[in-house]
């Protein structure tokens, strides 16, 4: 395992684009949502810009003009589209079910803290049952705060009634180590999501890695 992880006992993970190659997909839903309201296409570079914030807070700056019923039109949109989404569109990244397995043997609880609604979350995991299977508690945007706010991240430490010195938070967003930090939890960047190193390093990653494998100590 990463020294870094040493002494931690719960270890709390994003899930767009730290455990789900799933970042082409939410734009591509995004663009349908804007199309489906009527509206002009924000373009990728925004809608990378928003991944991880709750879908609310998320039209707040895509759309800060829209009124409720142009909002409730674009998430409409949004939904319809995400819904109708393959599994096979939205796989996880490699290797990740195997270093959730290890990890959970080693002794780590394993959590997710995530911008998706709970209705997406459960979507997700209803489609990867193994992964489903050990992760023993999650927070989603529609039930709390949105990142982020620590709140999400102070109810699963309440859950498993652990001190924020007791846990990680890895995400590939400023929105995960802004949280984190916010939280007094040690955050851990990943770069196979939205944000490069520097970007994650200046929102207060204390290392980034190129995905969640490398939690289990280095690769050749």
């Amino acid at each position: 395992m990463m020294p870094i992880l040493q002494n931690r006992r719960l270890i709390i993970f994003d899930w767009d684009g730290t455990l789900m190659d799933s970042i082409s997909t939410i734009c591509r839903c995004l663009a349908h949502a804007f199309a489906y309201a009527g509206l002009e296409d924000r373009g990728e570079a925004q809608y990378k810009e928003i991944i991880g914030l709750g879908l609310s807070d998320a039209l707040a700056v895509l759309a800060p003009e829209a009124d409720e019923h142009l909002r409730e039109r674009i998430l409409a949109g949004y939904r319809h589209c995400f819904f109708g989404t393959p599994a096979a569109a939205m796989p996880l990244f490699p290797g990740v079910e195997e270093t959730l397995s290890r990890l959970a043997d080693a002794g780590y609880q394993l959590a997710v803290a995530t911008g998706k609604a709970r209705r997406g979350l459960d979507k997700v995991l209803t489609e990867n049952p193994r992964l489903a299977a050990l992760v023993s508690a999650s927070r989603c945007a529609d039930e709390t705060r949105s990142k982020p706010d620590p709140l999400m991240l102070e109810e699963l430490l309440d859950h498993y009634q652990l001190p924020p010195e007791a846990a990680v938070m890895v995400g590939d967003t400023v929105h995960d180590m802004e949280m984190a930090v916010a939280a007094g939890v040690l955050p851990i960047g990943v770069l196979c999501g939205v944000h490069d190193a520097s970007r994650l390093i200046q929102a207060g990653a204390q290392v980034c890695i190129p995905d969640p494998r490398f939690l289990l100590g280095k690769r050749d």
